[in-house]
């Protein structure tokens, strides 16, 4: 008889989820899951709200990415109140929310490197559990831990200036921002006193990727073995193929780097992209429509930009993306664990980008808010941290919302995770009795890497299972119910 083995609940992960494997009799993994047990439901309660209000609702989804959403759904309400679709705001607006989303980018990807997946590089995947967490890095590696926390301090400090505050601001409106930078702001996060300048994080990313190298240099086998499967990839891309956060076109390439969506505009990502239900997870499986269910899954994310872009605009990260190309003769690169190098070629970037903008007198204009002929319906998407994100709404007469979709970047990789997952379980449960910690925690870096924010990614309605057990006092099931 076989066996059953849970992870829960998931650890240093933004949410809540649990990893289930199923075991023969000859202690051989029959199946492998990713289960998503939490349900958010924004879809459904953003109904009936006034369309104006979105922006700011809707970053409660999360307290790590709120910018992310803020912005995807501004961009969408920038089409209702006829703004355009991302090029029709005034310089001032955009080059605004281009520092708000890439401040947002780089505390994002820091809180991750640092806090969540350095102790696993620092430690190994068989460290003491007890040790194997941030307070760890703090205690045993007290300067890397300093540059994480100032790195992630930087972050919300250029999206406080930008949004209100630091988490769930109100900077950006339908149409454009409520707010431009005053000189005195741009000063001190220019050239405020060390650590928080932003040439000073610009040193500090690149001394990330120098400790990523380094590791990689010493655990090759492991880093590109671990995890690693074909996969289609998924990104927006400015319109000359360059890596762009906030806006572009849609792009998707194949295992080999082929192009299969070639570069589309993101309104009408509906007649691209599809999505599937499955009975066991509160997630979403998004797909290609053209290529199907089986075969047209795909990732977002670090990875995922780095395999569809064609280059990077800001010299420092450009070399480094040069670098990371060569490493697979320029070809995808499927490895998941070189998400943490693709991610910390992201900090870099969005330093570089925030000094840059930061520089630019466009900041400081008074011309903050374009309106137009006011449409029904609109479509939002920016790169969040974790990959692309969708947000989709459509208004009634009253100026309400009637429908409301998204597509969520944990939600765009639910297919990756999966495979991940099952992919690390064969490879180190296979044929072992006893199962460790550490090969437990294995089954965890999998799904780390991808950096999973599980609550922002569950709200589809219809049939998603609902499981009630009633037990008594002593533990014994009374009864049992599925929905």
């Amino acid at each position: 008889m076989g066996r059953k083995i849970v992870i829960e609940p998931l650890t240093r992960v933004e949410g809540h989820g649990k990893v289930t494997v199923r075991m023969d009799s000859n202690d051989m993994v029959e199946q492998s899951r990713l289960h998503i047990v939490e349900f958010r439901g924004f879809e459904r309660f953003l109904q009936e709200r006034p369309y104006w209000e979105i922006p700011v609702i809707v970053q409660r989804l999360c307290g790590i990415c709120p910018v992310s959403h803020h912005l995807a759904a501004a961009k969408a309400m920038d089409v209702i109140v006829g703004a355009g679709t991302g090029d029709g705001l005034t310089p001032t607006a955009e080059k605004v929310r281009r520092l708000m989303h890439y401040g947002q980018m780089l505390q994002s990807h820091a809180l991750h490197f640092f806090h969540l997946s350095s102790p696993d590089f620092l430690f190994g995947a068989d460290g003491d559990p007890a040790v194997r967490n941030i307070v760890g890095v703090a205690l045993e590696h007290r300067e890397l831990a300093i540059q994480g926390v100032m790195m992630r301090k930087y972050g919300q400090e250029v999206v406080k200036v930008m949004d209100g505050k630091k988490i769930h601001g109100t900077g950006g409106v339908p149409g454009g921002v409520n707010k431009n930078v005053s000189p005195e702001e741009k000063e001190r996060l220019l050239n405020g006193p060390d650590p928080l300048n932003a040439d000073k994080v610009i040193n500090w990313s690149q001394e990330a990727l120098e400790f990523f190298r380094d590791y990689h240099s010493k655990n090759k086998d492991m880093i590109d073995n671990f995890a690693v499967f074909p996969s289609n990839h998924l990104s927006i891309v400015r319109k000359d193929g360059a890596m762009d956060f906030y806006h572009g076109v849609l792009r998707a390439v194949d295992p080999e780097g082929k192009k299969i969506l070639n570069d589309v505009e993101y309104q009408d990502y509906i007649k691209y992209i599809n999505e599937d239900v499955k009975s066991w997870s509160y997630m979403k499986f998004p797909f290609l429509t053209s290529i199907g269910r089986e075969t047209g899954w795909y990732t977002v994310g670090p990875l995922a930009r780095l395999n569809t872009a064609d280059f990077i605009p800001s010299p420092l990260a450009q070399k480094e993306f040069e670098n990371f190309k060569a490493y697979t003769n320029g070809k995808p690169n499927n490895m998941s664990m070189h998400m943490h190098w693709a991610r910390l070629i992201e900090v870099l970037h969005s330093a570089e980008v925030i000094k840059e903008l930061l520089n630019d007198p466009d900041i400081h204009g008074n011309d903050l808010v374009t309106k137009g002929t006011k449409q029904k319906e609109g479509v939002g998407i920016v790169e969040a941290p974790r990959g692309t994100l969708f947000h989709h709404y459509r208004i009634n007469n009253d100026d309400q919302i009637d429908m409301a979709n998204l597509i969520v970047s944990t939600t765009n990789n639910n297919e990756a995770m999966n495979r991940a997952v099952d992919f690390v379980a064969k490879k180190v449960f296979n044929g072992h009795k006893e199962i460790t910690e550490g090969m437990m925690n294995r089954i965890e870096m999998a799904v780390r890497a991808y950096d999973p924010c599980l609550s922002c990614a569950t709200h589809a309605l219809g049939n998603m299972p609902l499981e009630v057990t009633l037990t008594d006092s002593g533990g014994k099931i009374i009864d049992q119910r599925r929905k």
